[in-house]
């Protein structure tokens, strides 16, 4: 019997996949079912080793370069999305390419594309070296920069009649993005918005949710792998308000000390990280001590994203 003082692991409402992962696992497993193995994806398809071992398990052989895709074979571009180069690359190599870029980030590629072409300068808020940043900033040959803080901003010089935009990674903690908006808005006040934030629906969602639990618990747990960007903003975002948390992505990394003396686990999942694997771990936390499941209020996400028209067509 669950009682008021009963050992809890709480679920966050919402976690685990994203329409635009869901979309981007679905356009690897169809594209295995419909011309066999091997097809290749240019990059991991999504930042979770569960995932990516998975699909590697079934065919899917993962390159960080086209040339190690052999002539006119089958590849698809992960849900960061790449560069033009990149692209031109795989027409000229005659490759048949399935793009699982999510449609949130081509929204973005379309607004730097639609910037440039107007004469804007445009600043991206990102994390350099980021798979999704370097496909964001490759779709234009010049006139876009990267700033990662607001330290970055404050070196910046432009002049009053320049026109300035901004666009951002999809993946960002949400409050650390509004300070560099800010920022940015205070020294060049006519800089051009997106009309709709760039951060995606997902990663807000799931922010909101940590900011919810995280008063409720006294440890969290993130299930995602370290390469997850919105996994990651999820595990600083629960430090910062004074909730240990500790992000896996297997249950044999889930230490025993983590639990002990605590009445209250959180449990949340990057939006790259299947319902399965977050299961499994409960499955393991429960191992350490007997602790109820309960889960959280929150959105419930009824995003759909469609796929390629050249691979179900």
């Amino acid at each position: 019997m669950n009682t008021p003082d009963s050992p809890e692991i709480l679920m966050a409402q919402p976690r685990g996949f994203c329409a635009g992962v869901d979309r981007a696992i679905n356009i690897v497993n169809e594209a295995l079912t419909r011309f066999g193995a091997p097809i290749y994806v240019r990059h991991e398809i999504v930042h979770n080793a569960y995932v990516v071992n998975g699909l590697r398990e079934k065919g899917a052989v993962f390159v960080e370069d086209l040339n190690e895709v052999p002539k006119g074979g089958i590849v698809v571009f992960s849900a960061h999305g790449v560069s033009q180069e990149v692209r031109k690359d795989a027409q000229e190599r005659g490759l048949q390419v399935y793009d699982a870029t999510c449609p949130l980030v081509t929204k973005v590629h379309l607004e730097v594309v639609k910037l440039c072409k107007e004469g804007f300068t445009v600043l991206m808020i990102g994390h350099a070296g980021h798979p999704e940043v370097e496909g964001t900033m490759g779709q234009v040959k010049e006139g876009i920069f990267l700033i990662e803080k607001v330290s970055d901003i404050d070196a910046l010089n432009f002049s009053n009649d320049e026109k300035i935009a901004f666009v951002t990674q999809t993946t960002l903690s949400v409050d650390e993005t509004k300070e560099m908006v800010a920022a940015l808005t205070k020294k060049f006040p006519h800089i051009v918005q997106p009309r709709k934030q760039d951060i995606c629906y997902a990663t807000q969602n799931r922010q909101d949710a940590v900011k919810f639990m995280a008063p409720k618990v006294e440890v969290i747990i993130v299930v995602g792998s370290a390469a997850s960007s919105n996994s990651n903003r999820l595990r600083e975002l629960s430090e910062k308000m004074g909730v240990p948390a500790y992000m896996v992505d297997a249950p044999d990394q889930l230490k025993p000390e983590w639990f002990a003396g605590k009445k209250r686990v959180g449990l949340t999942a990057g939006a790259s990280a299947p319902e399965s694997l977050a299961q499994s771990i409960v499955a393991r936390i429960q191992e350490f001590g007997p602790r109820q499941v309960r889960a959280l209020d929150g959105v419930v996400e009824d995003v759909i994203f469609s796929l390629p028209k050249n691979l179900v067509g």
